[in-house]
């Protein structure tokens, strides 16, 4: 099943974003390799795709996964949630309709 998974910035996550940028991306690679990312982004604080200093409200990721407890797991051991980008995170299960 398709999951959505949202991670919410801490107040500190803008700084902390950029060393661990990398490593986040990694394994959202890994996913897409496996067909099994719908979509990933940061999502930012102000109506800008070049928020600066705003920074980001969080992130999202559409992805499959066996159970919601897989996609939790896989999202706890996500470096910007290990390295203190994100404050709380979420999953949800997703119905893809269209396209």
């Amino acid at each position: 099943m398709w999951y959505i998974l949202e991670g919410f910035d801490a107040p500190d996550g803008l700084a902390k974003r950029p060393a661990l940028r990398e490593a986040h991306l990694v394994r959202a690679r890994q996913l897409l390799a496996e067909g099994r990312l719908m979509v990933i982004g940061p999502m930012p604080a102000i109506d800008s795709p070049e928020p600066g200093p705003a920074g980001f409200i969080g992130s999202l990721l559409i992805a499959e996964f066996e159970s919601i407890e897989a996609a939790r797991a896989w999202l706890a051991e996500d470096p910007y949630a290990l390295g203190g980008v994100f404050e709380r995170t979420e999953v949800r299960p997703f119905i893809k309709v269209l396209p």
